[in-house]
């Protein structure tokens, strides 16, 4: 039976690399997305049910727009198998179409079943930022020296470029605190 820690990777794994193989690694057949967006900079639909509706909009249409992502959930895995993990989260990722970075973070809330897969997951949507193409470089070298895909939010902080872009990001890493799963 998969752990949390396992199909959180593998979700990672499967946005991160443009790999909906691997969707049906982390979800149940059924699962449920709900996504909250409170930013402009980005768009997804509000909901989708079935592992292969979140293959399409998590993966796949995500992946005609975007690469060189990498998402960091922003505390230690789950030691232990649990029925809920709610964590932070820190994503950068270029866009294909004209080079502009994206900067985000926001909140996953993991509900897992018997299973062990993920049967609903919340993905709230509190901060994207867009960076000029010329900060790639900037930015791709912050993201991948960082620990992948656990990462605290200090450690992401104390090696953050010093870019004016990235003012909201910092803050919200600032408050970002580990959550408690209960």
């Amino acid at each position: 039976m998969p752990t949390p820690f396992d199909v959180v990777k593998v979700y990672i794994l499967a946005k991160d690399g443009n790999r909906p193989f691997l969707m049906k690694q982390a979800f149940a057949e059924n699962a449920e997305l709900e996504m909250i967006v409170k930013t402009d900079a980005i768009s997804f639909p509000s909901s989708a049910k079935g592992v292969v509706a979140l293959e399409d909009i998590l993966v796949r249409r995500f992946g005609i727009d975007y690469e060189n992502v990498f998402t960091f959930c922003l505390t230690e895995p789950p030691a232990v198998p649990c029925e809920y993990f709610p964590c932070h989260w820190l994503v950068g990722m270029s866009a294909k179409a004209n080079g502009q970075i994206r900067v985000g973070c926001g909140r996953y809330d993991w509900y897992f079943g018997a299973s062990g897969h993920v049967e609903k997951l919340v993905i709230a949507i509190e901060v994207m930022k867009v960076l000029a193409a010329d900060e790639l470089s900037a930015c791709m070298a912050w993201l991948s020296a960082l620990p992948y895909p656990w990462c605290s939010a200090g450690e992401a902080m104390k090696r953050m470029p010093a870019l004016q872009g990235l003012a909201d990001i910092k803050a919200y890493l600032m408050e970002a605190r580990p959550l408690a799963s209960s």
